[in-house]
C-alpha cells in the first residue's frame, strides 16, 4: 500500500501528463504540468489548450486552491469538494493531489492471486472513522507491485468507477504505469484517460513552487 501512495509522487516529483475527457458526444484534452513535493505539497498547471492555459490547482497540506487566469481569481476549495470533478475529468481533486492514502485510510488484505493467476489481489476496506467516498477498493498488482486494475466501491457497496493502468515504461529511472484509464459505472460512453509524457522523480524542487505567488505567476 505504501508503495502504491509513493509510485508516481515519491520524495519529489516533476511530470508532463496529457488528459484526455471522451464523453459519448464529444472529446476534449489537456496538457499538464505538475510538481510535488512529498504527501503535502502539489502544483497542477494547466499547458494546453490555449483557452485554459494557467488555470492552476494547488495544495499545501490540507488547503487547496485553484486559480482561473481569466478573471485573476484564486479560489479555496472546501473539503467538502475534495472528490468533486477536477476540470470536468472523471478525475476527482483529491486524484489529481493525492489527498487521501491507501497506506494511511484504508486496511488492506490480501484475498489471492490477480486475473490469470497473476500478481496479486488485493481487498482494501475504509478505516473506522475516515471520510471519503470509498467504502471498499480492489487493487490488483502484478508480481512487481505495478497497479494493474482498481475498482472502487461508494458507502453503499456499490460499483463507482474502474481504473485500468497499463503501458509500463520507465520515466525518470522508475518503473511506472504510463497510462491510466478512468470509467465511472453510472456514465455509458464516458471515460478520462491520462498519459504522462515525461517525468522525473526525486529531484530538487524550490520552495516557492507550492505558494500562492506562484499559483498566480501568470495574474
Amino acid at each position: 500500500m505504501a508503495r502504491l501512495d509513493d509510485l508516481f509522487r515519491s520524495q519529489s516529483s516533476i511530470a508532463r501528463m496529457e488528459v484526455t475527457v471522451t464523453g459519448p458526444r464529444s472529446s476534449r484534452s489537456m496538457r499538464l504540468k505538475a510538481w510535488t513535493r512529498g504527501e503535502d505539497e502539489a502544483l497542477i498547471v494547466i499547458e494546453a489548450p490555449a483557452r485554459e492555459a494557467g488555470i492552476a490547482t494547488l495544495k499545501v497540506k490540507n488547503n487547496l486552491w485553484n486559480y482561473l487566469p481569466k478573471v485573476s481569481r484564486t479560489i479555496r476549495v472546501p473539503p467538502s469538494m475534495m472528490l468533486g470533478s477536477w476540470m470536468g475529468t472523471d478525475f476527482t481533486n483529491d486524484d489529481l493531489v493525492k489527498e487521501s492514502s491507501y497506506r494511511r485510510d484504508f486496511d488492506a488484505s490480501i484475498e489471492g492471486r490477480g486475473d490469470g493467476d497473476r500478481g496479486w489481489k488485493i481487498a482494501a476496506t475504509a478505516k473506522p472513522g475516515v471520510v471519503g467516498r470509498w467504502a471498499k477498493l480492489e487493487l490488483f498488482v502484478d508480481d512487481e507491485l505495478i497497479p494493474t486494475r482498481i475498482t472502487y466501491f461508494d458507502r453503499k457497496g456499490r460499483l463507482a468507477r474502474t481504473m485500468l493502468f497499463d503501458d509500463v515504461k520507465v520515466l525518470g529511472g522508475r518503473k511506472i504505469p504510463a497510462r491510466m484509464v478512468l470509467t465511472p459505472a453510472d456514465v455509458e460512453g464516458q471515460r478520462t484517460e491520462m498519459r504522462y509524457l515525461e517525468a522525473q522523480f526525486d529531484v530538487p524542487v524550490p520552495d516557492d513552487t507550492f505558494s500562492l505567488s506562484r499559483l498566480e505567476q501568470n495574474r
